[in-house]
């Protein structure tokens, strides 16, 4: 399976909020024809009815692929629209946090092929990475086109078991989260040591913002990079010296905080 595949049978898009937009944005844009696309949306943005593509207008009788992008809470009730292509050889991604390949297989019918997918939400800038993992139907060109669907907004990994899928929840998914916290947290203690809070969210922001750039950019490891901007005796070690300790600091915290979002992943997909 490959993009032509999608150009000659459709593709189904059920769900077209900010993450469905992101994707659909990045496929329009690596040129996959509107004509080739059926979006189910009950409430389409003007950008969304302005793009070309089949808009709540039924749908093709085999699609190469059929992606998932409602809400978990919706899952049910938006399944029934596509159960009549269960069972065939339309690939289904689903993006929907926290169900899993079980529940979507069972709504959708023994045989069918899935692979569940969970991104991020820095794919609204095509800075997202997804992470991906297959049922036992799926084999590597269906994989392989999952893979080449989500890299429309940002980087893609696969993953060895489902069960890991709680650990990158942690991780990436909800991670973006952390990131802002620092800069909140960052601004805060610029402006505890006198700065206007402006111009400490300011600093804090470009900071944080430029570092991860630079991390993105650049071949070498974070932690030389880490390396890289701190001198021996300086101001960067001094701070370093609170952040890195073992019993208070950064990396216990973060342990924490990321086993603490793994945990409730675990008891959210009970």
């Amino acid at each position: 399976m490959n993009m032509d595949d999608i150009a000659a049978r459709g593709m189904v898009l059920l769900g077209c909020g900010k993450m469905g937009s992101a994707l659909l944005e990045g496929w329009l844009a690596t040129g996959l024809p509107p004509s080739a696309i059926w979006v189910l949306e009950p409430k389409p943005s003007d950008w969304l009815q302005a793009t070309g593509v089949n808009l709540n207008a039924g749908l093709p009788e085999t699609p190469a692929v059929a992606l998932l992008a409602v809400k978990p809470q919706m899952m049910g009730e938006a399944l029934p629209a596509l159960q009549a292509l269960g069972g065939s050889d339309t690939l289904f991604i689903s993006i929907a946090a926290g169900t899993s390949l079980r529940a979507i297989e069972g709504a959708l019918g023994a045989g069918s092929r899935v692979v569940r997918v969970m991104p991020n939400t820095p794919a609204a800038v095509g800075r997202g990475i997804s992470a991906l993992i297959g049922n036992d139907q799926v084999h590597y060109p269906q994989l392989s086109l999952a893979r080449e669907l989500m890299a429309a907004v940002g980087e893609t990994v696969t993953l060895e078991t489902e069960a890991q899928m709680d650990a990158v929840t942690a991780v990436s998914g909800s991670g973006p989260a952390y990131v802002f916290h620092m800069i909140e947290a960052l601004a805060a203690a610029g402006a505890a040591q006198g700065l206007p809070a402006d111009m400490a969210m300011q600093l804090a922001r470009a900071t944080v913002c430029g570092a991860g750039e630079l991390a993105h950019q650049s071949d070498e490891s974070a932690a030389q990079l880490r390396i890289n901007v701190t001198s021996p005796g300086g101001t960067t070690a001094a701070a370093l010296g609170v952040l890195m300790d073992e019993d208070h600091g950064l990396p216990p915290l973060m342990q924490r905080a990321v086993a603490a979002a793994a945990e409730r992943s675990k008891e959210l997909g009970q």
